[in-house]
């Protein structure tokens, strides 16, 4: 009985998980295809069989997160109207698949400009769909008056989701689930407080300088 062998699409995605470790370890600029052949024990001509260059290798595990976390997240919510389930959907589907992929998520995070031309592009069309999700749950959940504008709230959000790859430890932290909860409590209490003039900043609409604050829309 002839022994089984990974298909194509899972030669693929064991290199491209490799080479996330490779890139979140060393950087993108200091990683080699080389040092990518060595931990896989796929030569250099087989490599390029699956890519063309050590960028589009970088966008092949860009897009294939983006992929996935989107095309999850579209599934989740489905059927589901209630914004502030939404929310708490949108946190949890995004928390655990980076605490899954904790080298994608570093790689993400820290090589977000790396690439160029057409591979940027289509990297920015997929972040632009999960960031107008997002911004669109927010929306609905914005109190009416708030000083908060959508655009920082939105990336906010991001910004605590995104960092968990710097101090989430799965063996003594809370579990994903109540991680998930804990942080959407997090957000909305102070997303929510936006509007009351009780909780605001003094100052609030002037920078350090004392100038007018730039609109970030």
């Amino acid at each position: 009985m002839p022994e089984d062998r990974p298909t194509h699409d899972e030669k693929l995605a064991l290199i491209l998980r490799a080479a996330a470790a490779i890139f979140a370890d060393k950087g993108y600029d200091r990683a080699s295809i080389r040092d990518i052949s060595r931990a896989t024990g796929v030569s250099l001509s087989g490599l390029y069989y699956y890519f063309n260059s050590k960028e589009e290798l970088l966008y092949l595990i860009q897009r294939r997160c983006f992929e996935a976390v989107l095309g999850n997240l579209e599934r989740v919510l489905a059927g589901v109207t209630d914004p502030e389930l939404r929310l708490r959907l949108l946190i949890e589907n995004h928390l655990r698949f980076f605490v899954s992929n904790m080298k994608e998520m570093k790689v993400l995070s820290h090589e977000a400009d790396a690439l160029t031309g057409e591979y940027r592009r289509r990297v920015h069309e997929q972040k632009k769909r999960y960031t107008e999700i997002c911004a669109s749950i927010l929306e609905e959940l914005r109190p009416e008056e708030s000083a908060i504008e959508l655009r920082v709230a939105t990336f906010s959000l991001f910004g605590m989701l995104n960092w968990i790859y710097n101090w989430y430890d799965p063996a003594r932290d809370v579990p994903v689930g109540e991680l998930a909860d804990q942080v959407s409590r997090l957000f909305l209490s102070g997303y929510r407080a936006g509007s009351d003039p009780a909780v605001s900043v003094p100052g609030a609409g002037e920078s350090a300088l004392g100038e007018s604050r730039p609109s970030v829309w």
